[in-house]
Parts: C-alpha cells; structure tokens; sequence
C-alpha cells in the first residue's frame, strides 16, 4: 500500500479480535518510537488488559488509554474499578476513565477534549466498533457516530485505526464506514492461513489491492509469504548493515542521515522492507559508499592489488569532534579486514575534546606527521612522528594538535 498519510482513517475487518493485535501492536511501536501522542479507546477490554497487552510501552508518557470499558461493559464493577487504587506519583500509566461511555456524544466530546490537550499529529486505536454497537443498542448509534467522528478525525491530522468483527454487522453498516474511511483492510484465515485483503486504499495505486496476501508473526515483526518468495540471493540488508557497522554509524544516526525512523532502518537491515530507489541512494550517501557497493559480494575484488588514494572515502567521527578533524577509510568498506584502517587528519592547534571513534576493541595508531598530545584517564601522553599508539581497553579522553601543521594519524581498529 506505500504509507499511512495524515488524515487517514483505517478500518480493520477481523473474524476474532486477536487478528488484528500484531498489526495495532506495530502501530503502537512506531508511533511511540517517533514520539507522537497516541490515544488507545478502549471499549472491549479493561484498562488492566489493555495495560498486560501493551507491556512496558503502556508506561510511555505519550500513551493515553481512555477506558470506556469500566463504566460501560464494566458495569461499573468494583473488580474493574480496583485498577485505578493507585500510589500517587508512583502510577506509572495515564489512564482516563469515561463517566458516561453509554452515551456516544459523551464519548465525543472525551475524544475531542483528550485531543485538544495533544499537540502534533496523534494517532489513535478506538477498539472497537463492535463494543461500541453492543454497549449502544444498536448499528445506528455506531454509523451516527462513525459518521461524524471520522471526518473530524481526517481534519483534525489523526491516524486512526477503527477495529472492527466482520461477522458482527450487517452490510448497511459496512457499506457506510467503508464509503467515509480512507482506507479499508480485511483479516481473515483461508486454508488455515492468515491473509490480509486491501479492500480500499485512498490515493494510493497499489498493484496489492484486493488480493489476499498471506503472512505469519514472527515475534514482534509481520512477515508476508511474498516477501519470503521474492527475498533475493544477494542479501542486501545484511550489507547496508555490515556497512554501517564498519562506519561506526548507529541506526539512530543512520535514519537521521537519510530521512527515515530507526524502525524503518532496522526493517531494512533484516530485508522485512526494501527501500525506494532514493531512499537506497541517501542510505548509500550517508555511509559514504556508491550504491554499487551495496550490490557487491562481500570480500576484496581478486586481482587488485593498490587502491588509489582519490578513491577513498570519508568515514564518521564522534559528533564533538567533527568540526576540528576529519578521516578517510583507507579501503573500500566492503572488503573483510581483520582491522579497518583510516588515516586522521586533526587540524593546526585544535583540541579534541573525546576520541575519533565510539570503539570498544583494540586500537593502533601511527604518527606520520605533525605533534600530538594524548590525554588518558587524566595523564598526558606527547606522540611525535614516528611514535606508536596501542590502545587495548582504555579510550583517549581528548586529543590536541601542538604543531602548526595538520597532524596525520594512520588508525586501526581492529575486529573482536
């Protein structure tokens, strides 16, 4: 389908409500991971379920669970209600309890003033719509309600997801949820096995609609057959990340260099998505390779011998010490050494306030030019041209140019 955009309100068709779960479950991760506020309505289960469901993302603070179970379904029981005897500022969760969710404009307006608090594009899960026709009599009060929220919602910058039983409702309703939402998406078991339909998607052109595509759950991530089909001999994930770890570039950094989430990075790494041809080409421009590299074998190509020094690329310093030094791999990043081997160039008098790299190995240096001072756990050290560096555990806390010329450094970090 491509993306969820702005605006986009998703109808998920399930035969039993636990279809659904792996994909909400995902939402809810990414949603958390870029720090946006979501909203979790719950009509179907007590917020003590909703909470063991979530596990440790129900303590994030961008989460607000709006509990129209207690005093709906709940029957305002005391077994539910023990949930919120809470200590004080211990309570790690934020839970809202609606007073009246039998009324469906009082469930509006809880929605509307919870999100009035928020700011930025909040997500939300309203779990779900069948609750909603049990705890309300009826499919009316549903489609009356859906009716008016979901436009609100669209204009409003919400991604909401609406959780639905298929077999629970009649055509009229479908046909009048499916006309409103932007995007419309059916769970079910064929042959004993699970398979997502795109039965509507908005402005999107997708060559998957309306096929049923089968996929398993592998822990936490959702994996389709298609995907397992089509997985290529050459194992492209495997050598963006192979890549980036020979940088030293985390995966935080590396989705701040390209424009994506660490998610999305992480997805890439283990060929559960593919990225978009621009997306590779600023992947391969933050790792300073060619995209050519992430397409070759790994390993050095036979029968080169010499690698020219205009070939070289760039490699990534630590952030503090950026702006005063810079470094180039002295071999393709590609190739499988024993030790990756650079060459530093720390400009005329400047101070280095942390070392080159974040490495937690052995290191050798070897001054070929310029002076240097190096301090290590408070004691300074002078390196002059020719003098060795053997670091086995220890890190440098800061180095300093003492000459007036730029000081080059050849540098090995070698491979545990």
């Amino acid at each position: 389908m491509g993306d969820l955009y702005i605006g986009d309100n998703v109808l998920w068709y399930e035969d039993i409500s636990s279809f659904s779960s792996a994909f909400c479950l995902s939402f809810i991760k990414e949603t958390l991971v870029r720090k946006r506020p979501l909203i979790y309505v719950t009509f179907d289960r007590s917020p003590k379920n909703v909470v063991s469901f979530l596990g440790s993302q129900a303590e994030s603070q961008h989460l607000t669970i709006l509990d129209c179970f207690t005093n709906g379904k709940g029957d305002r029981s005391d077994v539910f209600n023990k949930f919120y005897e809470k200590n004080g500022a211990l309570w790690p969760y934020k839970v809202i309890k609606v007073n009246d969710p039998t009324s469906p404009e009082h469930v509006g307006e809880a929605i509307y003033g919870l999100h009035n608090t928020l700011s930025g594009d909040v997500h939300f899960i309203l779990d779900s719509l069948t609750g909603m026709q049990s705890l309300w009599g009826g499919e009316d009060h549903v489609i009356d309600f859906y009716g008016k929220t979901c436009p609100r919602l669209y204009e409003l910058d919400t991604i909401a997801y609406w959780l639905i039983e298929k077999g629970a409702h009649s055509n009229r309703l479908k046909a009048n949820i499916n006309k409103i939402a932007q995007v419309a998406i059916d769970l079910s078991v064929r042959r004993g096995k699970s398979t997502l339909k795109i039965l509507k998607a908005e402005k999107r052109n997708s060559k998957f609609l309306n096929e049923h595509h089968e996929y398993l759950c592998e822990g936490s991530n959702i994996v389709f057959e298609s995907q397992r089909q089509l997985k290529p001999r050459f194992d492209l994930g495997a050598k963006i990340k192979s890549t980036r770890l020979m940088r030293g570039i985390s995966q935080k950094k590396l989705a701040a260099l390209t424009g994506v989430t660490p998610s999305t990075i992480s997805q890439v790494e283990k060929n559960l998505i593919y990225p978009s041809l621009p997306a590779l080409f600023r992947i391969a421009e933050s790792l300073s390779v060619e995209v050519a590299t992430l397409f070759k074998e790994h390993g050095a190509q036979q029968n080169v011998y010499v690698y020219p020094a205009d070939s070289r690329s760039v490699t990534s310093l630590t952030k503090i010490i950026k702006d005063n030094a810079e470094a180039e791999l002295l071999l393709p990043p590609d190739i499988d050494t024993p030790a990756e081997a650079t060459v530093i160039r720390i400009q005329p008098g400047k101070k280095l306030g942390g070392h080159f790299f974040a490495h937690k190995g052995k290191e050798l240096g070897y001054l070929v030019s310029g002076q240097l001072e190096m301090t290590v756990e408070s004691q300074s050290y002078k390196v002059n041209p020719g003098d060795t560096i053997y670091l086995q555990k220890d890190i440098p806390g800061s180095w300093s140019n003492t000459s007036e010329q730029t000081a080059e450094l050849l540098w090995l970090m070698f491979n545990e």
